[in-house]
Formats: C-alpha cells, sequence, structure tokens
C-alpha cells in the first residue's frame, strides 16, 4: 500500500483516532495509552503498530519503559489530498451557484416582458 492509504486506514478506526487524540496532549507510556480502551493489552498493541506504520507515531524506550509520541507530519499528506478536493467542490459548488442565478436572471427578464 501507498503512505496516502496506510495513514488513512490508522485514522479509520475510532480507537486509532482516540489514541492520536491523547497522544496530540504529549508522549505516554504505553499502559498510559492502553488505560483508557476496555479491550486487551495486544488489541492496543495492534493499534499502536498500525499507527507506527502510517508514521503517526514513534516509540522510545527509555529504561524499562516505553514512551510514544504522535507525529503529524503524515497528516498533512491526507490534508492536502483533501484539499484538492475541496478545490474541486468549491468550483462545482460556484458553478452550481452562477447557473441559478443566470436562471433567476432570465426568470426576471421573461417576468418583464411579458
Amino acid at each position: 500500500m501507498d503512505h496516502l492509504s496506510d495513514v488513512l486506514t490508522a485514522i479509520s478506526h475510532p480507537s486509532r483516532r482516540a489514541i492520536i487524540g491523547h497522544l496530540a496532549n504529549g508522549p505516554a507510556r504505553f499502559l498510559d495509552v492502553a488505560k483508557p480502551f476496555d479491550t486487551a493489552l495486544n488489541a492496543v498493541t495492534k493499534h499502536l503498530k498500525l499507527l507506527e506504520r502510517a508514521g503517526l507515531i514513534e516509540r522510545r524506550k527509555q529504561g524499562r519503559e516505553v514512551f510514544i509520541s504522535f507525529r503529524g507530519e503524515p497528516l498533512r499528506e491526507v490534508a492536502g489530498w483533501v484539499q484538492e478536493y475541496e478545490k474541486f467542490w468549491n468550483e462545482r459548488l460556484d458553478q452550481f451557484e452562477q447557473h441559478f442565478k443566470d436562471k433567476n436572471k432570465a426568470k426576471r427578464r421573461n417576468d418583464r416582458i411579458t
């Protein structure tokens, strides 16, 4: 899979988005990341592996503890991709708006003539 697909897959699950939200406040230990979830630690580990593969987190071992940090750079790639489609839709909506303005002008002209 390409990198964008990895990032989109990683952020597609609510638990992974919650992990990102937690880590956006700063690095945390693995157990602190896993604590809010009512699942096995193994399930949290799988979520973390997906986030790590997408480049959204990094692990740093300090003594016996593992600290996990959020990396926001991959989300810029997603934002850029979404922005391209935002331009597309803005252009279409502008055309749609212009169509109705033109239609209303023509109707007003016809109403004046009759």
